[in-house]
C-alpha cells in the first residue's frame, strides 16, 4: 500500500468512526528522543525491563535502577512533543478523539494540547512513596540524587526506554538512595514496572471511555503487553472496528478493520491537514 492509498484509508476509517478512542504506545515517543522496546517484529530490542516486584524487595535493584535513571533522566526530561502528538491533540479539537489511553509514561500528549488523556502506565515525571503515599515531582528527587552521588553525575551513557540509560560499568552499589523525606519509606517513580497491575479503577474508567466510542485507534503501539492489547479484546467483544497505524506487526493483527504500516509521524500530521 503507498503513502497515498493509506491516507486515503485512514481518513475514510476516521470520518466513518468519529467517537475514536485511540490508544498510543511507545512508537508515538520515538521521534522525540525517547527510545522503544520492540523492533517492528514486536522482539525486545534491549534486555526485558525491570519488574516491579525485585524493585520492591531488592535494595541493590532499586540502586541499579535509580543509578542508571540518574544519568537517563536529563535526555527523558528533555523530550518534547512532536508531530504525532500535535496531530492527535488537533484530532480531539476537530471532535474525532473523544478519549486518548496511553500506554506511555511521558505527558507528551498533554503538552501537546490532548485533554482527555488516560496515563494507563503513569507518569515518570512524579515519584510515589511505597509507605504513605506521598507524591514528589521527579526533578526534585533529580537534584537530591545529584548532590548525593556526585561519582555518577556527569557520566554518559546511551538513552534507554523510559528514561532508562545503558550504563552497564558503574559500580551499582556505591549509589547512595533517596528515601521519602515524610516518613523515610522507600521512592518508587509513579508508574506501573512490567510484572505489576494497572490500577483497577484506572481499567474500569478507560473501558467506559471504549464503550462510549464507536471505533479503537491503535497507534505506535506493538500491543505485545496485555495491559493495551486488553482493549482490542474488548472492541471486538463489543463489536467495535479496529485500526491501527504501525510500523511492523502488532499482536490484534488478525483483528484489524484497517492496518495502516508507516511512520505516524508522517500519516497523522497528513490526516490533520485533509480533515482540517
Amino acid at each position: 500500500m503507498h503513502a497515498g492509498e493509506s491516507i486515503q484509508q485512514l481518513i475514510a476509517f476516521v470520518t466513518a468512526h468519529s467517537r475514536l478512542l485511540v490508544l498510543t504506545g511507545a512508537g508515538v515517543s520515538t521521534d522525540s528522543g525517547i527510545p522503544d522496546y520492540r523492533d517492528e517484529n514486536g522482539n525486545w530490542k534491549v534486555k526485558q525491563p525491570i519488574q516491579g516486584a525485585d524493585f520492591i524487595n531488592d535494595e541493590q535493584v532499586r540502586k541499579r535502577y535509580w543509578a542508571r535513571s540518574l544519568i537517563g533522566w536529563s535526555n527523558f526530561a528533555r523530550a518534547a512533543p512532536n508531530a504525532t502528538h500535535r496531530a492527535l491533540a488537533a484530532l480531539e479539537e476537530l471532535g474525532f478523539v473523544q478519549h486518548l489511553i496511553t500506554q506511555n509514561v511521558d505527558g507528551l500528549h498533554q503538552r501537546a494540547g490532548s485533554r482527555g488523556v488516560t496515563d494507563l502506565h503513569g507518569r515518570l515525571d512524579r515519584v510515589i512513596c511505597l509507605s504513605c503515599g506521598a507524591l514528589m515531582p521527579r526533578a526534585a528527587l533529580q537534584q537530591q540524587l545529584e548532590l548525593r552521588n556526585p561519582d555518577f553525575t556527569g557520566q554518559r551513557a546511551q538513552p534507554a526506554p523510559d528514561g532508562d540509560a545503558l550504563l552497564e560499568r558503574m559500580d551499582y552499589a556505591l549509589l547512595e538512595l533517596v528515601d521519602c523525606h515524610h516518613c523515610g519509606g522507600t521512592l518508587k517513580p509513579d508508574v506501573v514496572f512490567f510484572g505489576e497491575n494497572v490500577p483497577a479503577e484506572r481499567v474500569r474508567f478507560s473501558m467506559r471511555r471504549l464503550q462510549s466510542a464507536n471505533a479503537l485507534l491503535v497507534v505506535g503501539s506493538s500491543l505485545m503487553v496485555f495491559s493495551g492489547f486488553r482493549f482490542c479484546l474488548e472492541a471486538q467483544r463489543l463489536g467495535l472496528p479496529i485500526g491501527a497505524v504501525n510500523l511492523g506487526r502488532t499482536r490484534a493483527d488478525g483483528m484489524l478493520a484497517l492496518k495502516v504500516s508507516g511512520s505516524c509521524t508522517a500519516l497523522l500530521p497528513a490526516l490533520v491537514q485533509h480533515l482540517g
